[in-house]
């Protein structure tokens, strides 16, 4: 099973094309591997068909063989000015960068891209940090970002087909996409086998606690890191404060304190490989350090924490949620109440729904537990129970909608 062509993921190519020909700075972001190379090289292909002219552009990739290997502004603005140069002038000029992040002062060859006409300019990187504090300040605001993610449940279906895979039901479908999780590289393996897949799932995760988080971050413990990263990942969907996870790596004997955990924390954000959701609804000094959730950006990753057991199924699809409403534009947060819980809140531009998952509403007291949280809300936005099973599917009387997580997962949006 191997993919032989590429396969097309429309939403994230019908973005670029909104904004092709535009002054702004298009910088496409996500975790390493998530395809985001891949999303580059379809659109640099579709240029140089439209456009015959391939002096016009500029394309480099910065964590490839033949760059210099501590390459910086100046010999990355050479490389752009000789190019330039040998330009149709009459023609719009292309410049497409592949990891940008690993060339030293890029920013500042970035601005003046900016300034220079008939320049539409493209980057790729793999660290928040570099990408959005430093761009923002330099450009103030003069480009668009364009999030990538690694496979949701819908695209790992094509994929999964496209391979020339053996046909599995959509519940087999879901079983090993939430075991494996959906990074793109996965469908280029020959064999896709535990063995196999945990090697590639290593490799991805090696690389971006090295070059994005330690190296970006400059990370002095790199034992306490990995420490950090399991126990992270390995409990997601429990909500905690910063001290309890210092107070948890001190119970395995790894002294710390809160602020090398906060930075710790916020390096992994930054290269994307973690999410943060944090309470809302919460008053007093509970304002200034709320509780919060982490996620992993891929289920693959978070359960090569804890060597593919099988076990936390509940948490595995929670999991699966929080990254579907991010990749679907939501900001989410955990809904803190006076008594109990709401898993998720999702908003986006005005809108609001409540969410909880669970993996089965069989029993009535499961049934009774997950929805007596909607009753302490008090507006009408949705209400929405997502289970894995099919036993109670519907509209309460109360209003409170209850779908399968797979129809969620695969329903457009």
């Amino acid at each position: 099973m191997r993919l032989k062509d590429t396969v097309h993921r429309p939403r994230y190519e019908r973005l670029l094309a909104e904004y092709r020909g535009s002054q702004d700075i298009k910088v496409i972001t996500g975790v390493r591997r998530c395809g985001k190379s891949t999303l580059l090289r379809l659109l640099l292909e579709q240029v140089s068909e439209e456009l015959g002219a391939p002096e016009n552009i500029f394309y480099r990739r910065m964590d490839g063989f033949g760059v210099p290997l501590d390459a910086d502004a100046a010999w990355l603005e050479s490389e752009i000015t000789s190019a330039l140069d040998a330009a149709d002038p009459s023609k719009p000029f292309y410049v497409f960068i592949d990891e940008i992040q690993d060339v030293r002062g890029w920013e500042k060859v970035v601005r003046r891209l900016h300034t220079h006409p008939n320049v539409d300019t493209y980057i790729t990187g793999s660290n928040a940090h570099v990408l959005s504090s430093d761009l923002s300040t330099l450009l103030g605001g003069r480009y668009v970002e364009i999030p990538v993610h690694p496979l949701s449940f819908s695209e790992y279906v094509e994929f999964h087909a496209a391979a020339g895979a053996e046909s599995l039901g959509m519940d087999a479908l879901f079983a090993e996409y939430l075991r494996y999780g959906g990074m793109p590289g996965q469908f280029g393996m020959v064999q896709r086998t535990e063995e196999q897949l945990t090697r590639f799932l290593e490799s991805i995760r090696d690389t971006i606690i090295l070059n994005d988080v330690a190296m970006h971050s400059k990370v002095s413990d790199m034992d306490l890191l990995s420490k950090l990263v399991r126990y992270v990942f390995a409990t997601s969907g429990c909500l905690y404060s910063t001290r309890s996870v210092v107070n948890a790596l001190a119970s395995s004997g790894r002294k710390t304190t809160i602020e090398t955990v906060d930075n710790y924390l916020a390096a992994l954000k930054s290269a994307f490989i973690l999410g943060e959701c944090e309470q809302a609804g919460i008053a007093g000094k509970q304002v200034l350090r709320p509780q919060r959730k982490f996620y992993p950006v891929d289920t693959g990753l978070r359960n090569l924490a804890t060597g593919f057991a099988p076990k936390d199924f509940g948490a595995q699809i929670e999991c699966v949620v929080y990254n579907e409403l991010i990749r679907r534009g939501y900001r989410v947060t955990v809904g803190s109440l006076l008594k109990g819980e709401i898993d998720f809140i999702a908003e986006k531009r005005g809108d609001r729904m409540y969410i909880q998952v669970t993996e089965t509403l069989v029993a009535p007291e499961t049934f009774d537990r997950e929805l007596a949280p909607f009753a302490l809300v008090r507006d009408s936005f949705p209400k929405v129970v997502l289970t894995a099973d099919r036993v109670r599917l519907g509209t309460t009387e109360q209003g409170v909608r209850i779908e399968n997580l797979i129809d969620w997962l695969l329903s457009t949006w």
